[in-house]
């Protein structure tokens, strides 16, 4: 009741004011009209009514939490918060054009300033031509300590000292602000590129891949020993830098050092990597549930050489070079027998190759240009 008379009170002095205004007129009074109403609402209205927080839309958030890590990432990058601890001249291949100043403490005479052949190959005294071409200073520091040892010097202490590196094309593709071709001089790393290229763009994925093309500096094959297995540095390589534990960590670890001819890939986020053994690799876009068969079909398929049976998903964990790896039969899953899995973001699928059905179509290849050797009478 009492409540009431009191509602019933503020309703009279409202219409009093409001034919007060209408009697004078004027700015002023519906100035006045206005704060008044102001005052009554902020002082006495008391309703039961509450806002409550609109929670964004999930895609948006994720957008906002992305673009919010990767000015983290790019900040850390451009300010120099990340630096190399270890030696990179240490790992650093010697190739054509590199100038190296060689000493031997033992005997002055045999100190030398060298630049590297064409070839790959350095004139010593004592030693003739020797070759240094793929070698890294400390593999060549042991190589004319071990050839001195053994003829002229009882425990020589060598030094080498990379005075003068070629000039080395790096190329960089991808989410980042200025990709194309980077010719340096001497030997960089991944944060070097990436600092010279101005950063990573606000779509960039968590993940970037160093692809290696057959190593320049290998042994040619028929100058090498023979053996089953292919060796390591005569096949292209692929390796995987988690971005996070690079610029947010900063793990050196995957401040990988890169070599002449690497091509450096950060691709977008939301995207999936099919390789091996289809028709088209590469990084697809993922739709909102894509699953692994699809992506094999956005890779235009298999190949008639492919082993589906293990294909591969190398799922990364985040942490460091973890990863999970799930091996999957694809043709059971297009017998209906198994259920097609889905894919994530930055899945890397793997479809090897099948030793019998290389051998299998090596064989028919021959058969084919035998049979169209021979004419055949109709």
């Amino acid at each position: 009741m009492a409540r009431f008379v009191k509602q019933r009170k503020r309703l009279l002095k409202v219409r009093r004011l409001k034919r007060v205004c209408q009697e004078k007129g004027g700015l002023s009074t519906r100035i006045i009209l206005g704060l008044f109403f102001l005052a009554l609402t902020l002082t006495g209205c008391n309703t039961n009514l509450s806002l409550q927080p609109v929670a964004p839309a999930e895609p948006q958030v994720k957008d906002i939490e992305s673009t919010r890590q990767v000015k983290e990432m790019n900040e850390k990058l451009m300010t120099g918060g990340l630096s190399s601890k270890r030696s990179i001249q240490q790992e650093y291949r010697i190739g054509p054009d590199d100038l190296l100043e060689i000493m031997v403490f033992e005997e002055e005479k045999l100190n030398k300033t060298v630049r590297v052949s064409s070839q790959g190959n350095i004139s010593l005294p004592l030693l003739g031509i020797l070759k240094v071409k793929g070698l890294t200073g400390s593999q060549l520091e042991k190589e004319i300590r071990d050839l001195l040892a053994e003829k002229y010097m009882n425990d020589p202490h060598v030094s080498i000292f990379i005075k003068e590196f070629r000039n080395q094309q790096i190329s960089l593709m991808g989410a980042v602000g200025k990709p194309g071709v980077y010719d340096f001089s001497g030997p960089k790393t991944v944060l070097d590129l990436l600092a010279v290229a101005g950063g990573l763009r606000d779509d960039a994925g968590k993940l970037l891949f160093v692809l290696r093309p057959l190593n320049p500096n290998a042994p040619k094959t028929s100058d090498a020993p023979k053996t089953n297995k292919e060796p390591d540095d005569e096949k292209p390589q692929t390796f995987v830098v988690s971005l996070e534990d690079l610029l947010i960590k900063g793990d050196q670890r995957m401040n990988l050092s890169l070599l002449h001819g690497d091509v450096v890939n950060v691709p977008p986020a939301g995207k999936v990597f099919v390789g091996g053994e289809v028709r088209s690799p590469g990084g697809f876009s993922l739709a909102k549930k894509t699953t692994l068969s699809q992506a094999i079909t956005l890779a235009a398929g298999l190949t008639p050489k492919a082993d589906g049976a293990v294909t591969r998903i190398f799922r990364y964990a985040g942490q460091g070079d973890q990863k999970e790896v799930i091996t999957i039969n694809i043709y059971s899953i297009q017998r209906g027998e198994i259920e097609d899995p889905y894919v994530k973001e930055n899945d890397v699928v793997f479809v090897p190759k099948s030793a019998s059905k290389t051998v299998l179509y090596e064989f028919w290849d021959l058969l084919k240009g035998r049979i169209a050797g021979f004419p055949i009478a109709w």
